[in-house]
């Protein structure tokens, strides 16, 4: 049986388990739960329909969030010659070509996005095993594979709040959407700007229902179910 703290016990007796809550009332109650020492991330977890076997049924994607996601986010970028100034101009913290590949195939990946021009791929591709795994793979369709003149946009993106999301194998998507300190609203805009974004992908070859459960949690805290209804309807004005 697994044990428990008071902290913990204290913000789940705040949430009703089996209330769907409204958007709003789910962001607030987060909050509310978010009782830690430390400032903890707002997650979103979603149960889809979808079978990730199926490359028909792949959701994947990325979402320019408004308030950005409250962490420093470090770049590393794949690429050469005259383009590596443009990159660090831009504010890449990590920029190189051989010698960048080099470090991490000895064993580091202590960056949170990697950005890579079409020139690299081939070389970039034998960190696949490494990359692949923890999410940090260069990929055209999440925008982190560009010509050099797009170096500025993609790194300045990713550095204000751009966030991946992809479906597991589990049919699950887990992304976070900012910081408990956040305010209500700047949460609120963020998870409207993602699930927005996330009911547009649903995949082509997908029959039935899509997105099945929509959650929220915090780093320490609880889940909080949100209303399955209110939360698909979303949108960016």
């Amino acid at each position: 049986m697994v044990k428990v703290g008071k902290r913990y016990l204290s913000a789940a007796n705040l949430v009703e388990p089996e209330f769907e809550y409204q958007p709003a009332e789910a962001v607030a109650l987060a909050k509310k739960v978010a009782t830690a020492k430390f400032d903890e991330t707002v997650e979103l977890h979603l149960r889809t329909g979808a079978d990730p076997r199926h490359a028909d049924q792949m959701v994947r994607g990325v979402a320019l969030l408004p308030h950005g996601v409250g962490k420093q986010v470090r770049v590393a970028v794949f690429t050469q010659g005259e383009a590596i100034a443009i990159a660090e101009e831009a504010g890449g913290d990590y920029v190189g070509a051989d010698d960048l590949i080099k470090k991490i195939e000895d064993g580091w990946t202590d960056f949170d996005v990697s950005i890579a021009t079409p020139d690299m791929m081939g070389k970039v591709g034998r960190l696949g095993r490494i990359l692949g795994r923890r999410g940090l793979m260069p990929n055209p369709r999440t925008g982190t594979v560009v010509p050099t003149e797009n170096l500025p946009r993609a790194i300045q993106e990713a550095k204000l709040g751009r966030v991946e999301y992809r479906v597991d194998r589990h049919s699950l998507i887990h992304v976070p959407i900012g910081k408990a300190s956040f305010g209500e609203d700047q949460l609120l805009d963020n998870l409207t700007t993602l699930m927005d974004n996330i009911v547009r992908a649903r995949p082509t070859g997908l029959k039935g229902q899509y997105i099945r459960s929509a959650f929220l949690t915090t780093t320490m805290g609880p889940s909080i179910k949100m209303d399955l209804a209110g939360a698909t309807a979303l949108k960016v004005e």
